[in-house]
């Protein structure tokens, strides 16, 4: 199946989040293996609002055996498709891409893993898939979850983590920190920053050594921070997974891109193989990613979130050379061997040829 084939799905049901929406969708039998999933995993749903095509990512928030799957959706302040996914019902349809996402934890009943989770507001999202599997289909292996929220009223899906501490009370240990709400002790009281992970060490109310991997999920600088203090108290980097919701008030900052000036006023070629197929763009890279190009000539390409954060546009660099706006999700030894974001990246050379069929 395709990476860029979008499936119209049902709207099952919804529910009510604290200033937000839970959606779950029906998945036909026919597409039941084309949207398995791997617990952490998200959707990337595409909507026609105010006659424009807008596509948005949304983890999965379901049990990974699950027949239908839900997202969580926070609503953004001027968000387009989080306002527009508040007036979604049962019912109605929406294209969805296939599940994918790097963020995951592989469920195996042999395991005996204990992993911390750390999130901050709707950070909860996939933490939620990863516990509720984890807990159910892993006897032997435990859960603590650092969840940061502004007040108890505005966590999202409560009642889904107090029905786990019901279900697993010896084997999910979950920790509330408030920044607007006073709770009896002032450890639990603020924000969840790295400085807290070694509170937490210090005091030994978190024995890091005790954990198998850590899953962090929220802004940029609570990840950084948190991701930091981790190392320092021991995880090495295969251990700390991380997955980005909003980059906070750091802006992308484009690097300087130096281009041959001999090929800016025509543009650079650019072949792309995708799906065993080959297109051929030109690319103005003082205007345009090749992401933006591709779409203006009318090329499915897959993306996502459009900001360097997913990892959903990943391709290889086969020939010439790019460079990237920004980068949230690429590893070091991704960038290494020659992988690139489409969303971010910019021909620096006359031609280049991007390989997304590449694992």
């Amino acid at each position: 199946m395709s990476r860029t084939t979008l499936h119209p799905l049902t709207i099952a049901s919804t529910r009510a989040l604290p200033d937000g929406i839970a959606i779950a969708f029906a998945i036909p039998a026919e597409l039941a293996s084309t949207f398995s999933f791997i617990p952490g995993q998200y959707l990337s749903l595409e909507d026609t609002i105010d006659e424009e095509t807008v596509r948005r990512s949304y983890s999965i928030c379901s049990y990974h055996k699950d027949e239908q799957l839900e997202v969580g959706i926070k609503r953004v302040e001027g968000g387009v498709f989080s306002t527009h996914a508040l007036s979604l019902k049962p019912g109605d349809q929406v294209h969805v891409l296939p599940p994918d996402g790097r963020f995951t934890t592989p469920i195996d009943a042999k395991n005996q893993h204990h992993y911390l989770l750390i999130a901050a507001g709707s950070g909860i999202t996939p933490c939620l898939s990863i516990a509720k599997s984890v807990l159910r289909d892993e006897p032997d292996s435990q859960i603590t979850l650092l969840f940061g929220n502004r007040r108890i009223a505005s966590m999202m899906f409560r009642e889904d983590l107090t029905a786990l501490k019901d279900l697993y009370t010896t084997r999910f240990n979950m920790i509330n920190m408030l920044s607007a709400e006073r709770q009896d002790s002032d450890l639990f009281n603020g924000r969840i920053t790295g400085e807290l992970l070694h509170t937490f060490s210090d005091t030994g109310l978190l024995g890091m050594a005790d954990f198998h991997s850590a899953y962090l999920c929220g802004p940029l600088d609570m990840v950084n921070s948190v991701a930091e203090a981790l190392s320092k108290l021991g995880m090495n980097n295969e251990q700390i997974h991380r997955e980005l919701f909003t980059t906070g008030n750091l802006a992308a900052t484009a690097r300087e891109i130096v281009i041959d000036e001999s090929v800016v006023s025509t543009g650079q070629s650019v072949t792309i193989y995708l799906d065993g197929t080959q297109s051929d763009i030109t690319v103005d890279a003082t205007r345009d990613t090749v992401l933006s190009a591709a779409r203006r000539a009318g090329i499915d390409m897959p993306f996502s979130c459009a900001g360097g954060m997913c990892c959903t546009c990943r391709c290889k660099v086969l020939e010439g050379e790019t460079a990237m706006d920004a980068n949230f999700s690429l590893a070091q030894w991704e960038i290494d061997s020659g992988y690139t974001l489409a969303c971010q990246a910019r021909p620096t050379t006359d031609r280049v040829v991007l390989d997304f069929d590449a694992t």
